[in-house]
């Protein structure tokens, strides 16, 4: 079952990296103590997530910010193909790139997909999650193939001021 509104994240290892090399971050200490808006794509270099879902939430870093809201874009992508998307796209420092390499994560939250006919096997479903303290307050999934409520746009319109 997927997850939904008031459920406490599930405890998964995710990984990035930064300047000192790659690092793994569980999911208590990402997500509690903080407001965060974590939003998953399909794949990093594809082109709905590239062209129009991550540049989203790059336009409006500052607007969330601004709310006390951290960021962070995860996909069922390795961490280096994760920093080479971070890079390639002038992701800024405040939106953390996760990677969710295996779909712990994706499936611990029941939003996974199968993409195996696009030669992608198991990937996140596209979507968008609010979380205070590790609890989940909002939460849009995209039906199949659409781009609409997880975009940051939707996001901030249905959070509180």
């Amino acid at each position: 079952m997927a997850i939904q509104i008031g459920d406490r994240i599930p405890e998964a290892v995710l990984q990035f990296i930064d300047a000192s090399g790659v690092h793994k971050i569980d999911t208590p200490t990402l997500f509690d103590h903080r407001k965060l808006v974590l939003f998953s794509v399909p794949g990093a270099f594809t082109p709905t997530c590239s062209e129009r879902h991550l540049p989203s939430f790059i336009a409006h870093a500052d607007a969330f910010r601004a709310r006390g809201i951290s960021l962070a874009c995860m996909a069922v992508n390795d961490a280096f193909v994760m920093q080479a998307w971070g890079n390639a796209y002038h992701v800024p420092a405040e939106i953390q790139l996760l990677a969710d390499g295996n779909a712990d994560f994706t499936r611990a939250l029941g939003l996974e997909m199968d993409a195996s006919g696009y030669g992608m096997g198991v990937r996140s479903k596209r979507f968008a999650l609010y979380a205070e303290n590790g609890i989940v307050k909002g939460l849009w999934v995209e039906a199949p193939g659409e781009y609409r409520v997880s975009s940051a746009e939707h996001v901030l319109a249905q959070l509180p001021a």
